[in-house]
């Protein structure tokens, strides 16, 4: 299964709503057969532009990362049922590349360094 980061901003609300509000969205995750590896709390903080979602205009909301595997049928599930919770400002999904090893990469620093003054 692919790798993904599901990107969402919340409207302002107190903790408990927030906590509901992520508790929803990971067992819709959960439903669909996805593993979550992470959630990570980004802070609330003032929105670049208002955002009208829902008949409110927002300024400020709580930016929150959810790192998951999951099959790629699922994605538009997702973001259409994200797209219709009242709570959730803006959905985004993007997939994750898969991370190289060092010995897949071109080199480590030192051995750039070296070939770099031997020249």
């Amino acid at each position: 299964m692919p790798r993904y980061e599901l990107c969402v901003i919340l409207k302002a609300m107190q903790r408990p709503e927030t906590a509901a509000v992520l508790r929803r969205t990971v067992e819709t995750l959960f439903e669909r057969g996805a593993v979550v590896r992470s959630l990570e709390n980004l802070g609330e903080r003032r929105l670049p532009y208002k955002i009208s979602k829902h008949d409110s205009r927002h300024t400020h909301g709580g930016y929150f990362s959810i790192d998951f595997h999951a099959s790629p049928k699922i994605v538009s599930e997702l973001l259409d049922h994200l797209e219709r919770d009242i709570d959730v400002l803006r959905p985004t999904v993007l997939k994750k590349d898969i991370e190289l090893s060092k010995a897949q990469c071109c080199g480590t620093q030192a051995e750039k360094a070296k070939t770099a003054a031997s020249r």
